[in-house]
């Protein structure tokens, strides 16, 4: 049996050993882990403590690991303790993470002030980790001044992050017009800052080009009435030569100042409780219908009609919600 109180107090001390095994205990399914995970955070609460929550997201290759580790190590320099929390692709067969965010870090995952937790996605919507933004909450529990929640940049993922996350990064590569044009308006709308990032050697000019091309497309999209005059905006850094990261992290910080001093920070982390509010109770009740002997067999035998076609998915889910809810 965990000892919660004494766990609790553990993170709150910046114990790193208590802090993983918390976010192990809150990533497990099981129902007496679920039980505990729900009274840590519970217990937690009081504490009141906040980071910086970044979500960052970007297409594999783009150099996501590169441009975290070196954003990273400037603001552990800078005295800041930095949390990652990395979601790994996961086998849909198997659950098992592909690869691990620390053997891409390792200058990052030794250092005192950074805390790298890779998590498998466990093959939940977008990518994902079902239970990140509880382990948000643990990391800032444990005192850390920055949260990057990195996902894997395939489907809803970057939608879901922008629903934890403070500040939303699109990292992106230089390209063409034809590259551009292949960026969906969703993460477009959602994303705060876009980085060019490898703006250095032969693909420095191209970088420049495609910053351009970003910033025109970002002023014809939006001006949503929580960005101050100039954001959303595209900047080119350079991982590589940590060229850039001092300017991205002080557009980050004056976005974040100015949203503070305007009332949309409070609100946005207001808006984002009651949005995972409504996405437990729907998770809740529906692992009701599937887990519950009471109801699995009626959810099973509707199911069955669904698939042989006897009923349309919308008939037969009214049906079901009508008998069990009357």
């Amino acid at each position: 049996m965990t000892d919660i109180k004494a766990l609790a107090q553990s993170i709150l001390q910046s114990d790193r050993r208590a802090l993983a095994r918390a976010i192990t205990l809150v990533e497990s399914g099981r129902d007496d882990h679920r039980a505990d995970a729900l009274k840590l955070i519970e217990a937690l609460k009081p504490a009141g403590r906040q980071a910086l929550r970044i979500g960052l997201s970007g297409t594999p290759g783009v150099g996501k690991s590169t441009f975290i580790e070196s954003f990273g190590l400037m603001l552990t320099k800078q005295g800041l303790r930095v949390a990652v929390l990395a979601v790994d692709p996961s086998s849909t067969r198997s659950g098992g993470s592909i690869l691990g965010d620390k053997t891409r870090m390792e200058l990052l995952s030794r250092d005192p002030n950074a805390f790298i937790r890779p998590s498998p996605s466990q093959s939940q919507l977008g990518g994902v980790a079902r239970r990140t933004r509880e382990a948000v909450a643990l990391c800032e529990a444990a005192g850390f001044d920055v949260i990057l929640i990195e996902t894997v940049g395939v489907g809803q993922s970057e939608t879901m992050v922008a629903e934890m996350s403070d500040l939303f990064v699109l990292l992106l590569a230089p390209a063409g017009g034809d590259e551009l044009q292949g960026v969906k308006r969703g993460i477009m709308e959602i994303a705060d800052l876009i980085l060019v990032n490898k703006a250095d050697g032969d693909l420095k000019s191209a970088a420049t080009r495609t910053q351009a091309d970003y910033t025109g497309a970002l002023r014809l999209l939006r001006k949503r009435a929580q960005d101050p005059e100039g954001f959303p905006k595209a900047l080119k850094v350079s991982a590589l030569e940590d060229e850039g990261l001092d300017i991205a992290w002080a557009e980050m910080q004056q976005l974040a100042d100015w949203r503070k001093a305007e009332g949309h920070w409070g609100k946005r982390r207001a808006d984002q409780a009651v949005h995972w509010f409504a996405h437990a109770v729907e998770a809740g009740l529906l692992a009701q219908l599937t887990e519950n002997p009471e109801t699995q067999d009626t959810y099973a035998k509707a199911a069955r009609d669904v698939a042989k076609g006897k009923r349309s998915p919308d008939a037969a889910a009214q049906a079901l919600l009508s008998k069990l809810l009357r």
